[in-house]
């Protein structure tokens, strides 16, 4: 444990970001333990948390775990009741599993009385990241990491004149990213096999993932693109007509027939790693991923700044793209609940989301989203707005991991696997929530 010592310029500093010397006193009781996932936005939090670290005197620890084994390993921290996580950044499909089982900290009260608002914040974040149920004011959570999938593409590719020309025979349209996901495949096509500087390439890297949730976060970028919905009525859980609707087919036609027509070779168990690995070693075209990899990728030394370029997930019935992201919760479990709590409290304002953004963390408060220069701050945060806007998420109730496992395996035995027919999938996975929902005594 370590106080700082707080000279006249850091009083006046811990005032200004809303930590009273007091105050920041009484929230050095020791250390504080946050757990993420481990990739680049939780390397842009250390760096953020320093700021913390010497205006409370808490020193903060980081749980960082890789993303394949992450679920498995805090949900199982957080269902022993253990205590290394005092902060959690979960999985937004958490929420109702930990709220109902008492794993994080109720945050009305907090909220009201240190004049936190919600409404500070974007109002898809907030219900995403923030609510459980959905659709009340109950908060369990303090949106931290806004995210959506997304598509970067390479740039210098489109635009060599020799390929804008043939493709423009081809298509009679302009080689550009992408608005439809017809628009998609056919691009996509164009570049598979093709001969570039030498080198052979593909279409696109998607996800095909089946252990953990890849395939379902990729295929549900085409499906609510093409109209999918869980429900025909939010809350009732009558899925019938709404999973297998004939929007929500055509949805998962369209993305079998990318997979097959324009992924690279053995492309059938990939995630948000061998994504990567495809688009910065020159083998595609395109790639699907998460914005928040876009930083890192604008900076790459082989295929970043003006190489790439970013886009929306392609609509085609309506605009839609799959939410990622995750909200910060105090751990019900900790012993430090009051450091924990300020750590929160500092995290809201708007100064520190500001400086969030800039080292790569993607806020969602009001006062960097609303930042008449936010669109032109990034390369890709004219798009991310966009995305934001649209964001679906997958079922976020107490047994989200039941159900996942079931879209997990009926997306991947057709995609991949080739197994009948995406109405049968969809059925069979109507069969399979409706049995988890029977159990959990909602139907």
């Amino acid at each position: 444990m370590h106080r700082p010592v707080v000279s006249t310029m850091g009083a006046a500093a811990l005032v200004a970001a809303g930590l009273s010397a007091t105050t920041s006193a009484h929230a050095a009781s020791g250390e504080l333990t946050l757990c993420w996932a481990a990739w680049d936005p939780a390397n842009a939090l250390v760096q953020l948390s320093k700021d913390f670290e010497a205006q409370s005197g808490v020193k903060m620890n980081f749980e960082f775990v890789p993303w394949p084994n992450f679920a498995d390993r805090i949900l199982n921290e957080l269902n022993s009741g253990g205590k290394l996580c005092d902060l959690l950044i979960g999985d937004s499909q958490w929420l109702g599993g930990s709220a109902e089982n008492g794993y994080y900290v109720k945050l009305n009260d907090f909220f009201d009385q240190e004049g936190i608002s919600m409404g500070d914040f974007a109002p898809a974040a907030v219900n995403a990241y923030s609510t459980w149920p959905k659709g009340t004011p109950n908060y369990w959570a303090l949106p931290a990491m806004g995210d959506a999938n997304g598509w970067v593409y390479r740039r210098d590719w489109f635009e060599r004149a020799d390929l804008q020309e043939e493709f423009k025979a081809k298509t009679g349209r302009d080689l550009a990213p992408p608005k439809t996901w017809v628009e998609l495949k056919e691009t996509a096509e164009f570049f598979q096999g093709r001969e570039i500087d030498g080198k052979t390439v593909y279409g696109a890297a998607i996800f095909t993932e089946r252990g953990s949730e890849g395939i379902t976060m990729g295929a549900t970028s085409a499906l609510y693109s093409y109209g999918f919905q869980y429900e025909n009525t939010p809350g009732q859980y009558d899925m019938e007509g709404a999973v297998n609707s004939d929007n929500a087919v055509a949805g998962l036609e369209m993305y079998k027939s990318l997979y097959e027509c324009c992924t690279p070779p053995g492309y059938t168990d990939s995630y948000m790693g061998e994504g990567l690995d495809a688009f910065k070693s020159g083998q595609v075209a395109m790639m699907m991923n998460w914005f928040a990899f876009w930083p890192g990728m604008y900076k790459d030394e082989n295929v970043g700044g003006d190489r790439i370029g970013f886009f929306v997930n392609p609509a085609q019935v309506n605009p839609a793209s799959t939410l990622g992201g995750q909200g910060i919760s105090v751990v019900a479990s900790t012993d430090n609940k009051e450091a924990a709590l300020e750590y929160i409290k500092w995290f809201a304002q708007p100064e520190v989301q500001k400086q969030w953004w800039a080292l790569g963390g993607y806020a969602v408060h009001n006062a960097v989203l609303e930042d008449p220069g936010f669109k032109d701050s990034q390369p890709f945060a004219a798009d991310f707005l966009v995305a934001m806007q649209d964001v679906k998420d997958f079922w976020q109730e107490p047994a989200y991991a039941q159900l996942l496992q079931a879209m997990q395996k009926r997306l991947h035995d057709y995609i991949v696997a080739d197994q009948g027919t995406a109405k049968e999938a969809l059925d069979k996975l109507i069969s399979d929530w409706t049995e988890v929902f029977e159990d959990e005594g909602k139907l």
